[in-house]
């Protein structure tokens, strides 16, 4: 018998807030978090608007010392560990070194750290370049930090599979902790893409929406027909996954069961979903079959929904796949429509989302929904822009990243 797993414990770092609260309260709101960049100067730029987070700060969670000697990205998802392990009730002290582990996906690294040693190395060459830049830059460091700040001697791993990255981690977390091999996971993904390479590298990729630089809140519209591409968004979602005999024998409170998850490769294009969605609804039949629930004991769809022209009809046609006729019973919405696409801390933020959503009993918002594209499929209920009130039992959430990789969550009510 599968051990059962359940979420005992949150964190967020979000361009709608730097707490879990402050997302929860935008997502419930209706609020979007995109708007004109300010981390550099775009003003040149064919993009000159993205999702950031604002008025972030590492204290009280951070020693500001240490904090200089983390990338943009790592400084988040350390952040948002913290607020995710004091949230379930331990410290230092009390969570177990040896039985107690961290997965954390992402899919760039410290990408602004890369830009500013690059720079230095060509300017003033090789004995120029800042000590730090490795240790700052590679991508296992938000890992590596969240165990030395916490004693945490379990594995401490770093999974990339671009913008499934935090969806696979928490998903092979799901795995440790059900095999026996720790008791408590501190799981998710975090991602600092905002800088003047990574807009300019995705711009000439055709990915990103040009249209919007005068009116930034309505440039992130999935399933809508005037969409034209992704809006970068930047942020950290942390998970405390646990076993439950574990968090009921320390009178844990209990946000919702991970109940299952399923994985799968397109194998078709290295930047392209197969428009005929099977990797997809594969993921996904794995999710519902590794839960033990049915496509019909399923009411909320939490989507990838980037808002590029293939993304979305290729997604619906996936979930139809998966779900058959029950996809057009149940409610899917894009939360990037708020957050812009966040990468490889997409899914654990939207993972977070679907909890609290079967908390609340709340379906979050697709905003920016006017016109859907039923031209090309795009016919479901994708909860157009205002969430609406009631009850959730089983949530799912999906991820699907350039390289083909996809991951599919499943959430359920604690019961």
């Amino acid at each position: 018998m599968k051990r059962r797993v359940v979420v005992t414990g949150l964190g967020a770092v979000t361009p709608l807030g730097n707490t879990v609260d402050e997302t929860w309260a935008g997502i419930r709101a209706g609020k979007s978090g995109l708007g004109p960049i300010t981390l550099f100067d775009a003003s040149e730029y064919a993009v000159r608007i993205a999702a950031e987070v604002k008025n972030f700060e590492t204290a009280p969670w951070l020693d500001r010392k240490e904090a200089r000697k983390m990338a943009r990205f790592c400084q988040f998802v350390t952040v948002a560990a913290a607020q995710a392990i004091a949230d379930a009730g331990f410290t230092k002290e009390t969570i177990s070194a040896a039985k107690s582990g961290i997965m954390i996906g992402n899919g760039i690294g410290g990408f602004e750290v890369i830009e500013a040693s690059m720079k230095k190395y060509f300017e003033a060459g090789p004995g120029r370049v800042p000590p730090l830049s490795v240790p700052m830059f590679i991508s296992n460091e938000g890992a590596g930090n969240i165990s030395m700040l916490y004693g945490i001697q379990g594995v401490s791993w770093t999974l990339a599979t671009a913008c499934a990255s935090s969806t696979d981690s928490l998903g092979m977390a799901l795995d440790l902790v059900r095999a026996g091999r720790m008791d408590v996971c501190v799981a998710g993904g975090a991602e600092a893409s905002i800088t003047g390479f990574g807009i300019g590298a995705f711009s000439v990729l055709q990915t990103l929406a040009t249209s919007f630089n005068d009116n930034p809140q309505q440039a992130s519209r999935p399933f809508d027909r005037d969409r034209e591409g992704f809006i970068m968004g930047e942020g950290a979602g942390i998970l405390i996954l646990e076993e439950l005999e574990h968090a009921k024998a320390r009178g844990a409170k209990i946000y919702a069961e991970f109940a299952g998850y399923g994985g799968s490769s397109d194998a078709y294009h290295i930047t392209s979903p197969n428009p005929d969605g099977s990797g997809g609804a594969l993921a996904i039949t794995r999710a519902l079959e590794d839960a033990g629930v049915k496509p019909e004991d399923v009411q909320y769809y939490n989507a990838h929904g980037t808002s590029t022209p293939i993304n979305d009809p290729s997604e619906t046609l996936m979930i139809k796949k998966a779900f058959g006729d029950h996809a057009y019973n149940m409610k899917v919405s894009s939360t990037k429509s708020m957050t812009g696409h966040c990468v490889g801390a997409a899914g654990a933020i939207e993972a977070l989302i679907c909890v609290k959503a079967i908390c609340d009993g709340f379906y979050p918002p697709t905003i920016n929904l006017e016109n859907p594209d039923i031209e090309h499929g795009c016919d479901l209920d994708y909860v157009p822009i205002t969430g609406v009130e009631g009850n959730i039992d089983v949530a799912c959430s999906g991820s699907l990243g350039f390289g083909g990789h996809n991951g599919v969550v499943v959430m359920r009510k604690y019961k």
